[in-house]
Formats: C-alpha cells, sequence, structure tokens
C-alpha cells in the first residue's frame, strides 16, 4: 500500500463522484459498482480536497453530479492510495476500493455543481 501525503491522511472521509441517476440506482441495488470496477478493478474515490482534478478532466460543465461522502470505515474493500494520471501533481495519490461501494459506507449526498466558468470548485473536507 502506498501512503498518502500528509494533508489527504487527515481526511476524515473521502469522495465519490457520479450522475444523480447513478446514485439513485446504487440506493436501490445497495452498493455502487462504478463502470472502472470491471475496466480497471477498482472504484475511483477521491480525498474532497483532489476532487476537483478528476471532475475537470471528466465532468466539466456537468450539472448532474452528486459526491457520496464516505466513511472509510465502512468500506468492505481494500482501499489503496495511488498515482493518478500524467498532469495531477507529482506526489498526489488518490483512493482507488478494490470493490464496489456499499451505501451504509454513505453518509451523505452532495449535489456537486461547476462554478460560473464551468469549472469544479475545490472543497474542504469538512
Amino acid at each position: 500500500m502506498i501512503a498518502p501525503d500528509a494533508r489527504i491522511a487527515k481526511a476524515r472521509t473521502l469522495v465519490h463522484m457520479c450522475t444523480r441517476d447513478d446514485y439513485e440506482t446504487a440506493r436501490r441495488e445497495g452498493q455502487r459498482r462504478a463502470p472502472s470496477l470491471v475496466s480497471e478493478g477498482f472504484t475511483h474515490l477521491s480525498a474532497p480536497t483532489q476532487v476537483h482534478l478528476p471532475a475537470n478532466r471528466l465532468f466539466a460543465g456537468s450539472e448532474d453530479l452528486v459526491l457520496l461522502w464516505l466513511d472509510p470505515d465502512a468500506l468492505d474493500a481494500p482501499v489503496r492510495w495511488e498515482p493518478g494520471v500524467p498532469g495531477d501533481p507529482e506526489a498526489m495519490r488518490f483512493p482507488h476500493l478494490y470493490g464496489p461501494i456499499p451505501m451504509a459506507a454513505v453518509l451523505r449526498v452532495t449535489d456537486y455543481r461547476p462554478g460560473p466558468n464551468g469549472v469544479f470548485p475545490e472543497i474542504s473536507d469538512i
């Protein structure tokens, strides 16, 4: 396991970004099975302070995103902190969950909207 940097290690929660429809499906099924679980073998997560990076790279301007705020202790599969993609800060690691997200791990769900310029803002671990 690769240890996260000190700023990320202090995150009290992890977040997973998806559409509102994806969340509603997961809520009915009791777990979120992201497409990346099949294609890459893990579910993409973020610390709250880094979620804007994948949001802007993959979903710039999207209006239907939500953040699932997760209790890391309630996840029932391994979480590994691994490098992101080229262009992310060199030392930054992202949490990857090697299984689906159980809905029992979801602490809350919040809308995640881009600012007026279409860019998603950085958020804090609240």
